[in-house]
């Protein structure tokens, strides 16, 4: 059965595996569950191309490790930048199936881009220079306030948490390109048909992509695909979360007969 293959994990632009920390344990006791670093960040392989080709060269990546481990396709379940990257391993048949989180990859115009690039700017320099930020995250009301574009309830991440996430920002080695990069690679090409069973979930109160703006046009690239708004949660679905995420990645993994 294809629910028989490994279930992997993909985090968002500037995360890592442990953004996973809370999610695993619910999934552990039905589930072969992989929780890989993508290349190029904190604590991942290194990644070295064009930055244009940064997507491309993450998707590369995974390929190899896929065939090192002799793994033909796997459940892909994937969150922001994470979702996109699911979604190209679909394109080139890598997956058993995709239950993308909050996908990163779709736009419409040239403004959405910008407020894109300029939050993640944003973000990376705070991670980099903020000493007060580090200060701040001991307070559950600071880290509500912080973690606001990433999470409707940062408060429910623990100090230690949070500045694990500062670290893995600061971190990552390739923010700078992917941002770069981002016009000249342009949004997800749309698909000719999904090869396997594709599901969007979307965030309710996601602030970084607001469904409207960044999930309609996503949508529109994956003729065929379920949608899910899951209500009450963020961009980052696993902080605010991580019982009812464990559960629509299971039961959605075990439907797949």
């Amino acid at each position: 059965m294809s629910s028989d293959r490994p279930t992997i994990l993909l985090h968002g632009a500037t995360s890592s595996a442990r953004a996973w920390e809370q999610v695993v344990p619910v999934l552990r006791p039905h589930l072969d569950v992989r929780t890989p670093t993508l290349a190029g960040h904190f604590g991942g392989s290194a990644l070295s191309v064009a930055p244009r080709e940064i997507v491309d060269g993450i998707v590369d990546a995974l390929c190899r490790d896929l065939d090192a481990e002799g793994i033909d396709q796997a459940h892909l379940v994937g969150n922001s930048l994470g979702g996109w990257v699911a979604l190209e391993l679909a394109r080139r048949g890598r997956a058993s199936s995709v239950l993308a989180l909050s996908p990163a990859g779709a736009w419409t115009t040239e403004r959405d881009m910008r407020r894109l690039l300029r939050l993640f700017r944003i973000g990376a320099f705070g991670a980099r220079h903020s000493a007060v930020a580090r200060r701040l995250v001991r307070f559950a009301w600071a880290r509500r306030i912080l973690l606001r574009p990433m999470a409707e309830h940062g408060n429910r991440m623990t100090a230690v948490q949070v500045e694990a996430a500062l670290e893995d920002m600061a971190g990552c080695a390739i923010l700078t390109d992917l941002l770069a990069g981002a016009r000249d690679r342009g949004p997800i090409a749309p698909f000719e048909r999904l090869e396997c069973p594709v599901r969007l979930g979307w965030g309710v109160r996601d602030k970084t992509l607001p469904f409207m703006r960044y999930g309609v046009p996503m949508l529109a690239a994956l003729p065929g695909a379920e949608l899910t708004m899951i209500p009450g949660v963020g961009h980052v679905p696993m902080i605010d979360d991580p019982e009812l995420i464990g559960r629509l990645i299971k039961d959605f993994v075990t439907s797949q007969h």
